[in-house]
């Protein structure tokens, strides 16, 4: 059996769980709601406080989609009742990160500033400490939606091994390489 998808999902006190008849899971609690279909063929079940994921064969694909969609369900939970936060670090010489409403505007070095329009479920803050680098904080009950979020504003400018300039995670560890030599 499949590790992952065995365990049972507790509920938090305050978020409600509904299962429809077309295997559709939506999830509502205090950050807001959410839903996913689930293939037909695994069944979702509730009892008591826990949410239980099983898979009618030991074929392949149901394997590869137990633990998958248990995983999925477990991380809506989360992001219902806790919510999910990123942090991006802007590292280089003028770089700078301001927010108007859902528009993310970032000053990367490039000879023009760079706007991106956020989804509605994503809220921003941009940071700026003098003798820091700009943190930009995203902050969103969607696991998937806040990581595309960040891949992609991470991916204006990525961190380069030489000077370590760039757009990273913070706490991000950016393996460096020794730049040319004198010849002599």
């Amino acid at each position: 059996m499949s590790r992952i998808g065995k365990l049972p999902i507790t509920l938090p006190s305050n978020t409600e769980v509904s299962i429809d008849d077309k295997n559709v899971v939506t999830i509502k609690g205090p950050k807001g709601t959410l839903t996913t279909p689930v293939d037909s063929d695994i069944i979702v079940k509730t009892e008591d406080n826990l949410i239980i994921v099983e898979r009618p064969t030991e074929q392949k694909r149901h394997k590869a989609m137990h633990g998958l969609y248990r995983s999925l369900i477990n991380n809506m939970i989360i992001g219902v009742s806790e919510g999910y936060k990123e942090q991006l670090e802007l590292v280089g010489v003028g770089y700078k990160a301001s927010v108007q409403g859902q528009v993310l505007e970032l000053s990367l070095g490039y000879s023009h500033n760079i706007f991106v329009a956020l989804p509605a479920e994503v809220s921003v803050n941009a940071v700026t400490e003098k003798g820091k680098a700009p943190v930009v904080t995203l902050e969103s009950n969607d696991k998937q939606l806040l990581g595309q979020v960040a891949a992609k504003i991470r991916s204006l400018r990525k961190v380069e091994p030489y000077k370590g300039k760039g757009i990273r995670f913070v706490g991000e560890v950016v393996r460096r390489k020794a730049g040319k030599t004198a010849s002599k």
